[in-house]
């Protein structure tokens, strides 16, 4: 069963970040070896190697290869590593080639038959992204409060809005309000049976007050109701108590190297 719920994580994630890539007009490389995706987010975590199946005799050379591709386009890039990516050296040769070690992101999965009590905080409207001013919301929330700020939730709401977000495809996007004003965010993308959460974020001034938990249960009764049967999600190492007490268990972690130009 792990090794079925590593799958269905690294499926998803792969999904998300190419689905992400080709939206915001990048270009992909997929072969036997490797599959990536460049150029279609000013982000080094968008613009990314997301499976790598080599003989050990290649992995030096597909590492170069990367590194060359980014810089040729003057762009950051990262490798998401995972313990599935062959040759077992990727790590050695990357941080050779200058990328960065960010650290382990630990990757979770739940079963959505065990959802356990979904409720929320009184204070938290939760509502479906469906019209521009909604996503704009959105938007607003990552910008003050995720990842790199402004240059990322920009992107993002630009590559949402490109995929449209109304309707019942695969893509799905929350907005928790307090009071009226935008407070939290999530996203659920689903692939087949399997439901990968992303963008759990709180604006700082509502924070510690069960948000981002609420989020994420709300993403999964989401999936469910979409008729998916796991809820996966890559989390930070501070927020893997909060995704434990949703259901989730750590499958595997990936390590993040990134490279700036």
């Amino acid at each position: 069963m792990p090794d079925e719920l590593s799958a269905l994580i690294e499926s998803n994630v792969a999904e998300f970040l190419l689905t992400m890539g080709r939206t915001g007009g990048g270009s992909e490389r997929a072969d036997d070896e490797i599959t990536w995706t460049v150029g279609g987010s000013p982000i080094g975590y968008h613009n990314a190697v997301v499976r790598c199946a080599a003989p050990r005799a290649r992995g030096r050379a597909l590492v170069e290869e990367w590194r060359t591709e980014l810089l040729s386009r003057s762009l950051p890039g990262s490798w998401h590593l995972s313990p599935t990516m062959r040759p077992s050296e990727l790590g050695e040769h990357l941080t050779e080639a200058g990328f960065v070690d960010g650290g382990d992101e630990p990757a979770m999965a739940a079963v959505l038959s065990d959802l356990g009590d979904t409720s929320s905080p009184a204070d938290l409207e939760i509502a479906r992204v469906k019209t521009d001013d909604d996503l704009e919301d959105y938007r607003s929330v990552l910008a003050a409060g995720f990842g790199e700020g402004p240059r990322e939730a920009d992107w993002v709401a630009s590559v949402f809005a490109a995929s449209g977000v109304a309707g019942e495809g695969p893509w799905r996007h929350i907005v928790g309000r307090a009071g009226g004003e935008p407070a939290a965010t999530a996203s659920l993308l689903l692939t087949q049976a399997t439901a990968g959460i992303y963008f759990v974020c709180t604006r700082p001034e509502f924070r510690r007050r069960g948000f981002g938990a609420a989020m994420t249960s709300a993403a999964m009764v989401e999936a469910l109701r979409s008729g998916a049967n796991h809820a996966v999600l890559g989390s930070s190492p501070m927020g893997q108590r909060i995704y434990e007490r949703l259901g989730f268990r750590t499958i595997f972690s990936y390590r993040l190297f990134e490279l700036e130009p």
